[in-house]
């Protein structure tokens, strides 16, 4: 894999071209890009996948939900629905794609939108009542026919885009010149303990523009996982033979957290769809044990697994320093926006 990625580099040259020359034409107006009258905060990376989107989508959900109607929009990656469609009792994560419906099943007062067309996303989710107040787009940071009013990047510890390159030789989807656009840059994903002297070295190999931003997160794990009825304590599970099991980018953190050495680890594709056989082979594997797994992963698990066995692990994102200058920042935003309509 790593020989053919080096084979690709002409290719990964070639889509760093193309996609700075889409960028030069959204920059200089030349293709149009739309913007509102309301606080719209697009929340992305540029390489692909894990990096703690949804997590920081939860955040900032959070954070303003208590003043303000909050709408989020996501692609709906791998739903099996078409257009737009806006969640209601009768949603799943196979209709909404299952990050979009892990929001739904959280925050019930807040409007989910799946739609791949953003601008039309939003023309919809602008004719409900009550109207949203704050619009966040979930992955969107590419989504360059949207002018968003604020731009938060994330980039994982360990895998800066500043260390990456073009895809299909890296996994970069843009040059790392599109962090420019960015208000708020977020390392995520960081040791809970990262010294002082590591943030430096990473402000320094980020080498942001003066108005950024840059923010340190960790991942911070519950203290219990939870079935439909009933929850145990992470303590508790890690002394249990179990079943583990992910289906997300970047899962190592989520079994090491857990596992032992007598747990059965299963890991699958980020966003799998799982057919009827694997079902029946994760069935046949875990007997009578507890199968632990990650929220996205319990949305499209759910109702296929005995409700009593399958358990889920939620995770938030916690900033290691500066929140309340974080959090200001965004209320900042949000308010100038909404005070300017």
């Amino acid at each position: 894999m790593v020989l053919l990625r080096k084979i690709l580099f002409p290719l990964a040259i070639l889509y760093g071209w193309v996609t700075q020359f889409r960028n030069f034409l959204f920059d200089r107006g030349l293709l149009a890009s739309t913007s509102y009258d309301l606080p719209v905060i697009a929340v992305g990376n540029l390489s692909v996948g894990g990096t703690g989107k949804s997590p920081m989508i939860e955040y900032l959900i959070r954070l303003l939900s208590a003043n303000h109607q909050i709408a989020t929009l996501s692609r709906g990656y791998k739903r099996t629905s078409k257009g737009f469609v806006l969640a209601d009792a009768h949603a799943n994560a196979f209709s909404l794609g299952d990050e979009p419906y892990q929001f739904h099943q959280k925050f019930p007062g807040v409007h989910v939108a799946v739609d791949a067309d953003r601008r039309n996303g939003i023309a919809k989710l602008l004719q409900l009542n009550p109207k949203p107040g704050v619009i966040l787009l979930d992955d969107a940071y590419q989504h360059r026919k949207v002018k968003a009013g604020f731009y938060i990047l994330l980039t994982a510890y360990g895998d800066l885009y500043a260390d990456d390159f073009m895809l299909p030789t890296g996994n970069l989807r843009e040059s790392t010149s599109g962090a420019r656009r960015a208000d708020v840059v977020v390392v995520t994903k960081c040791p809970p303990d990262l010294p002082l002297a590591q943030r430096v070295k990473i402000e320094q190999r980020l080498n942001l523009l003066p108005h950024q931003a840059l923010f340190f997160a960790a991942i911070a794990y519950d203290d219990f996982v939870y079935s439909e009825n009933a929850r145990v304590a992470v303590s508790e599970v890690r002394g249990e033979q179990k079943l583990l099991l992910a289906g997300i980018a970047k899962p190592k953190p989520f079994f090491d957290h857990l596992k032992t050495d007598t747990d059965v680890v299963k890991q699958f594709p980020d966003h799998h769809d799982f057919s009827e056989k694997e079902i029946a082979e994760i069935v046949h594997d875990v007997h009578d044990r507890k199968i632990i797994t990650t929220e996205k992963d319990y949305v499209r698990l759910k109702g296929r697994v005995k409700p009593d066995q399958l358990f889920y692990l939620p995770i938030k994102t916690v900033l290691l320093s500066q929140s309340e200058t974080f959090d200001q920042i965004l209320k900042n935003y949000v308010g100038t926006r909404t005070a300017n309509r």
